[in-house]
């Protein structure tokens, strides 16, 4: 069960990881002797993945059994296993540790009541515990608790509750004191049909998402997910929508490199820091206002920009009215040259160079990268394409 969980936490040993290369290449590329005879089972083991891509469809059914499967075992209601299940993020075994170590205090935690707190009669008049109304007792519903509230404030309390989001699946009653839990039988009866889509779609996406062994698949407009087996260092992820992508870190696929080099590589382009080593290795900040500068071509005389206008020697920064032919003119200054002597400016150009040695590096390797990734999105398309008009093909032959 430790495993499990450190392997989900997503603190996963890289050493494994690249370790796994030669495992893989041990065990997913056997070749025999026999190739010809062998040639299926070669495939087959090729081909084995550790993971499923689920639709909703196959989402909804394995909630479903889920759901049968804490019924039956712990002979309580469906209603009340969903509520278990939501509160215990889908795990059947933590369900099933939790109940048997200590059941009291799991009904207490979830709000499974054994009892009701209040009786609730079956005929006669009760009022209701919100607008404090006196309603005939059918007009009237209760949670397992027992406190009567009128369908109006039922309805305004579920419909307030889904549309602040997923937070309604752990839904209470409306009486402050008490803490018995709203299943999904209280939302069909009482909510309006809008709600019940909308409380739906939470519940079967909240097995997703509070599920460790799932996610989604994070390529825009995908509505798949993918549920994650344990038991192999490959943690590529091929989508049915043709995106490929790593389990762990869920950036773009990217063995044999590891998720954290990965991920300093997503923070750098997407950073600003980039764009300061761009600023300090090219442009120089005006002596008065400070505004980084940048000198392309021309004469070492500068004038900063309105409303500022304040010219400058663009080698040594100092004021253009103490600069002249005795200075060096107009392409030269001797008080650069002099304080370069003296060490005056070492620091300075020290910081620049190494700004610009930075900025050619990551320029090398973007631009091999940015290529690459251009020539993959290219052959996607066309692999989309060739698909579409194979099955293009297919159907006019039928």
């Amino acid at each position: 069960m430790e495993a499990d969980d450190d392997f989900y936490s997503g603190t996963e040993n890289y050493s494994d990881y690249a370790d796994s290369d030669e495992d893989d290449a041990d065990g997913e590329y056997e070749f025999v002797d026999d190739a010809a005879d062998d040639s299926d089972d070669l495939i087959f083991r090729r081909r084995q993945q550790n993971y499923s891509v689920l639709s909703e469809a196959d989402i909804c059914k394995l909630q479903e059994d889920d759901i049968s499967r804490i019924s039956t075992v712990l002979s309580i209601s469906r209603n009340s296993s969903a509520i278990l299940l939501r509160h215990y993020n889908w795990c059947v075994s933590r369900v099933h540790d939790e109940w048997f170590a200590d059941e009291e205090k799991v009904r207490d935690a979830v709000g499974l009541l054994e009892k009701p707190v209040v009786d609730f009669p079956t005929d006669g008049e009760l009022d209701c515990g919100i607008c404090f109304e006196t309603f005939l007792s059918d007009k009237l519903h209760a949670a397992a608790c027992g406190h009567p509230f009128c369908d109006s404030c039922w309805e305004g309390y579920i419909t307030t509750a889904i549309n602040d989001g997923p937070g309604c699946l752990t839904l209470r009653c409306p009486d402050p004191s008490c803490r018995a839990a709203v299943g999904q039988d209280m939302i069909n009866l009482l909510a309006p049909d809008k709600d019940k889509q909308k409380y739906t779609s939470y519940f079967v996406r909240s097995y997703v998402e509070d599920n460790r062994k799932t996610k989604w698949c994070p390529a825009p407009g995908c509505d798949y997910a993918v549920n994650f087996v344990v038991g192999s260092g490959n943690y590529d992820v091929n989508c049915r929508c043709c995106y490929s992508f790593c389990w762990n870190c869920a950036e773009e696929a990217h063995r044999p490199v590891d998720c954290d080099t990965v991920s300093k590589w997503v923070l750098k382009n997407s950073a600003e820091s980039e764009n300061m080593n761009w600023i300090l290795a090219n442009s120089k900040p005006c002596p008065k206002c400070k505004r980084p500068i940048e000198k392309n071509q021309g004469c070492m005389h500068i004038t900063c920009t309105p409303p500022c206008k304040f010219e400058f020697c663009w080698l040594c920064l100092g004021a253009w009215t103490e600069h002249g032919e005795k200075t060096g003119g107009f392409y030269a200054c001797n008080r650069y040259e002099a304080a370069k002597q003296d060490g005056i400016y070492d620091e300075t150009e020290k910081r620049r160079e190494m700004a610009k040695n930075s900025l050619e590096r990551y320029t090398h390797y973007y631009e091999r990268w940015a290529t690459n990734q251009s020539s993959r999105q290219k052959a996607l398309l066309d692999l989309k394409k060739m698909q579409t008009d194979d099955v293009s093909l297919q159907c006019n032959t039928c």
